[in-house]
């Protein structure tokens, strides 16, 4: 009886991920169908643009998946980079040490544009020192910077880390070294990464996460590489307000210490805004987009 019983939990849980599939896959589609319709309602041609899309710690390019999709379905361009060490790059964080070493496939990316053409850059938690890295060196290539609960400025510290009960380090140089990377540790993701996000996503991403290097992300990037034209471009900040890992109080202070030209906010989203409110991200990104005017 009891193993009968564990049988038909199992295929409730089943039906019930694949009802939650499909009113994803619904809600997708009518965002789609929405933005088509709006296109073809008008006479006036909508200004497209290229989004470069940035991930944060352990994640990959992958976890903007449903982003990118909604984005190139309404005729945007989309970059997905994977940092050094993260999504497909081979890269063995062991042996990342420096900031410059992590971010080289976004740099890389921004070098190889054409004159003239620009960007809307977005940046996700710790993919926010990305961003504000490209910002100082290559402001004139940049349309916005748009930080999504992101770091803006440093704020990371290696004390702040070790204190953190759940967040598990890595010591690839041995025990009396510096760690070399650092992750989530995998019973506290979902609580405090994806609280808000569809089961199948939490799925996958525990999948595909990977130990981020930890040299890299708590150096506070050199101020010499700062280009004085970062101040000239326009930031937007998007708050997650369900967020458990960066608090409310800390994403105010983050706005406190470098106002952004706006703030918005996502009142139902996790952490993770790309897996738990996709439609609502879009179309903020879309709004900061158009609402800043671009010299």
């Amino acid at each position: 009886m009891l193993q009968r019983i564990l049988v038909i939990i199992k295929v409730i849980t089943q039906l019930e991920i694949r009802h939650r599939r499909l009113e994803v896959d619904m809600e997708i589609r009518k965002i789609m169908s929405d933005s088509n319709s709006y296109d073809n309602n008008n006479n006036k041609e909508e200004q497209q643009f290229h989004f470069v899309l940035v991930h944060g710690a352990g994640h990959g390019g992958w976890c903007w998946y449903k982003i990118r999709t909604l984005l190139e379905a309404a005729g945007h361009k989309v970059t997905c980079p994977d940092l050094k060490c993260s999504g497909i790059d081979p890269t063995d964080f062991n042996t990342v040490f420096t900031f410059a070493d992590y971010n080289q496939p976004l740099t890389s990316f921004m070098s190889s544009l054409p004159p003239n053409h620009k960007v809307i850059v977005v940046g996700h938690s710790a993919g926010g020192k990305s961003v504000t890295d490209v910002i100082h060196k290559f402001a004139d290539k940049v349309h916005i910077a748009i930080y999504v609960a992101a770091v803006m400025v440093n704020t990371i510290s290696t004390k702040q880390l070790e204190n953190a009960d759940s967040v598990e380090f890595i010591y690839g140089l041995g025990l009396d070294q510096p760690p070399t990377g650092f992750m989530v540790k995998p019973e506290f993701r979902c609580q405090l990464l994806y609280n808000e996000s569809p089961l199948e996503d939490f799925t996958l991403a525990s999948m595909l996460l990977r130990p981020s290097p930890a040299r890299p992300l708590i150096k506070v990037v050199e101020e010499g590489s700062c280009d004085e034209n970062a101040v000239v471009v326009p930031r937007v900040f998007i708050k997650t307000m369900k967020d458990k890992i960066f608090k409310q109080e800390d994403q105010e202070e983050m706005i406190r210490q470098w106002p952004p030209s706006k703030v918005f906010a996502i009142h139902e989203s996790d952490h993770s805004p790309f897996f738990s409110t996709p439609d609502v991200l879009f179309s903020l990104l879309l709004e900061a987009a158009t609402s800043i005017k671009i010299p």
